[in-house]
């Protein structure tokens, strides 16, 4: 199963993205488990995940919450804001599973 946590401000403007993303994953028979955070729970959050991705808004802070997340091994990248603006579930879910492939 892969395990991807979309991350932003408070967790709800990824929440409908979660749900593309989860659409699109069983369209193609993927076993994923996809949640969205807020910044203030990632610290709890980020090591129950292989990948997290950033909303936009708070693409600013990827320095710092890589740091965080560098001693589970886990990537922190922003998501493509036009693929987060249209909402492309197909297009973001593809991005993250390429960084959890390209991880181990």
């Amino acid at each position: 199963m892969k395990k991807i946590m979309l991350c932003c401000s408070a967790g709800m403007s990824t929440s409908l993205l979660v749900k593309k993303m989860v659409e699109e994953a069983q369209k193609r028979g993927l076993e994923v488990d996809i949640k969205a955070f807020g910044v203030a729970e990632f610290e709890q959050q980020v090591g129950h995940y292989q990948v997290v991705l950033l909303g936009p808004q708070v693409k600013y802070m990827q320095k710092d919450l890589q740091q965080k997340a560098n001693p589970y091994g886990i990537k922190v990248e922003p998501i493509n804001m036009m693929d987060y603006g249209m909402q492309k579930g197909g297009a973001v879910l593809d991005f993250a599973l390429s960084l959890i492939d390209n991880n181990n």
